[in-house]
């Protein structure tokens, strides 16, 4: 796949612009809730529908298990998790898996406002999600 055929690659690209803008106005020491307001007014300014700290459920075999809440969902296409951690871990990865599994939604970039901005983009596409989105 070239880099250019990322699914929703025009929303992440703007969100990836946001991030750094963000990070580069603001800088490293902050709580993650300063980052997700400065993020949401950021995201908003470029025309892209933002939803913070939206509430989504779990199920297990079609039974309500548990729920989250997801830092900001942009466009009801990509999931962004915030973090303000010295570095990203595996487990910050598996966090944001687990949401895209327990949703709809197929992409999820993981922001990091550390020392070093980092973000990764992750995807997770299966047969599964047809049966949790109808």
């Amino acid at each position: 796949m070239h880099l250019d055929d990322y699914k929703h690659k025009d929303v992440t690209d703007k969100i990836i612009k946001a991030f750094y803008k963000v990070y580069n106005t603001l800088g490293y020491g902050f709580l993650e809730k300063v980052y997700e307001n400065a993020m949401i007014l950021e995201l908003r300014s470029l025309d892209l529908i933002v939803e913070k700290q939206k509430m989504i459920k779990v199920y297990y075999e079609g039974l309500e298990v548990g729920e989250y809440f997801a830092d900001l969902i942009v466009e009801n296409s990509v999931i962004i998790e915030l973090k303000a951690s010295e570095t990203l871990c595996k487990e910050h990865e598996s966090q944001l898996i687990n949401y895209l599994k327990a949703t709809d939604i197929e992409i999820g970039l993981l922001l990091n406002f550390g020392k070093t901005p980092e973000f990764k983009r992750k995807i997770f596409t299966n047969d599964k999600k047809k049966i949790l989105s109808q």
